[in-house]
């Protein structure tokens, strides 16, 4: 007896025809799991802007005046994106140096 073997060393799938409702299956399969990555991403980096938000509030709770400058910073950089009005909030601390230093100058004036 003679045996013939052979062996395959690869196979070829040239022309696959799906039905549509599989095909649609699968795509809605595929764009669910994108949508899984894409919102474990951006979970990932709003934990990593926490992070960085909570890093600089304890630096900038160290010294009133750079919770100041970064306000400031905050103004020119809005200002330089768009032309428009910025109404600019005065802490009352500064104002009533202002408002002291004129009742002052009414009482000289009234001196006189």
């Amino acid at each position: 007896m003679n045996k013939i073997s052979s062996q395959v060393d690869r196979v070829e799938v040239k022309d696959v025809r799906l039905p549509h409702q599989l095909q649609r299956a699968m795509a809605a399969e595929a764009e669910a799991a994108r949508e899984a990555r894409a919102k474990v991403i951006a979970a990932e980096g709003e934990m990593k802007a926490s992070t960085a938000l909570k890093q600089a509030s304890d630096i900038i709770s160290e010294s009133p005046a750079a919770l100041q400058l970064r306000y400031l910073q905050t103004l020119t950089h809005i200002s330089a994106e768009k032309n428009s009005t910025i109404i600019f909030p005065l802490p009352i601390e500064m104002m009533s140096k202002f408002v002291n230093a004129g009742d002052a100058d009414s009482q000289h004036k009234s001196k006189m």
